[in-house]
């Protein structure tokens, strides 16, 4: 059944986090400094990978593109987060509504179909070591990259046909500080549950499907541990695969809670602060959760700050 007086509307207003000013100043300088984090982290972590030869190996080859992946995904939506919380600038037009819900989606897929490139990578690296550079050769990690990106472009293409096909002409107000589906969906002039339907259906068979293969990857990783009989060497394969459980669990487990969950009242609250984790907080962390447990990140950030500083 659709809703009457059907006037095209040319922008909507997103709603934001807060209208408290106090509470949006604490939060503008606190999303500023993590966001500088994460354009200072991983632009560092792109250029150590590009610059330094040691690093130019299938396991940095990726995290390249993860670091890569965090600053443009960041970019989509914070930037205009701020610009709310500052100056209160909350509109956003049709067409740029609809290029960051595509953008949004399209980098936060590719990150995790990425993700579970790396996964597979760590499996090949502790399972098969001896085959490792024949199995994982350049031309192999860059066909992996490019599937990636290149899914996750249809995959968005689609969730973004499939959410603006309707038409959008009564409420402008976006329960959210970003264009996302849900959100955008329940503002639609027409019947929403095929579309609801088709979008859950697909994100439920890229994410399951992604997160499929880094389970069946870290349990082959776990059986072919426990048949190591030095506890130092199982310490040591095991501590190469902990910095990219640790960004799985944040970034996809938050991901499958946010779309596979119904569009309630309480689950868009929920939502904002899943966003915040997954656009905010996990993209500023990256850097130091992968350089932190890595000796030879961090060897090569100390010489590239000993050439700066001479």
């Amino acid at each position: 059944m659709e809703r009457s007086n059907h006037t095209t509307i040319e922008e909507f207003i997103l709603l934001g986090i807060t209208d408290l000013p106090l509470l949006q100043a604490f939060l503008f300088i606190l999303f500023l400094l993590f966001y500088l984090f994460n354009l200072l982290g991983n632009i560092s972590i792109v250029t150590l990978i590009i610059t330094d030869h040691i690093l130019h190996k299938p396991m940095y080859f990726f995290l390249g593109n993860l670091a890569f992946l965090d600053i443009f995904y960041s970019t989509t939506t914070v930037p205009k987060m701020l610009s709310g919380l500052l100056i209160g600038d909350k509109t956003i037009s049709m067409v740029g509504c609809v290029a960051q819900l595509h953008f949004y989606h399209f980098l936060g897929s590719t990150e995790a179909l990425l993700l579970s490139s790396m996964s597979y990578d760590r499996y090949v690296a502790i399972c098969n070591p001896l085959r490792y550079h024949l199995v994982m050769a350049r031309a192999v990690c860059f066909e992996l990259a490019i599937s990636c990106w290149l899914i996750g472009f249809l995959y968005s293409l689609s969730q973004t046909i499939i959410t603006f096909r309707l038409p959008y002409c009564h409420d402008q107000h976006i329960n959210h500080f970003y264009c996302d589906i849900k959100v955008v969906l329940k503002l639609a002039c027409a019947e929403t549950n095929l579309s609801e339907l088709l979008t859950s259906a697909i994100f439920a068979l890229v994410a399951m499907s992604t997160f499929k293969l880094i389970i069946v990857s870290y349990v082959l990783i776990g059986i072919h541990l426990l048949n190591i009989q030095s506890s130092s060497d199982r310490k040591k394969a095991f501590s190469t695969c902990t910095s990219h459980i640790t960004v799985v669990c944040l970034y996809i487990g938050t991901a499958l809670v946010t779309y596979l969950g119904p569009s309630t009242d309480n689950s868009l609250e929920q939502d904002r602060i899943s966003a915040i984790l997954v656009t905010v907080i996990t993209p500023a962390l990256n850097p130091a959760i992968y350089s932190l447990r890595n000796k030879e990140v961090k060897r090569s950030f100390k010489k590239m700050l000993l050439k700066t500083s001479k």
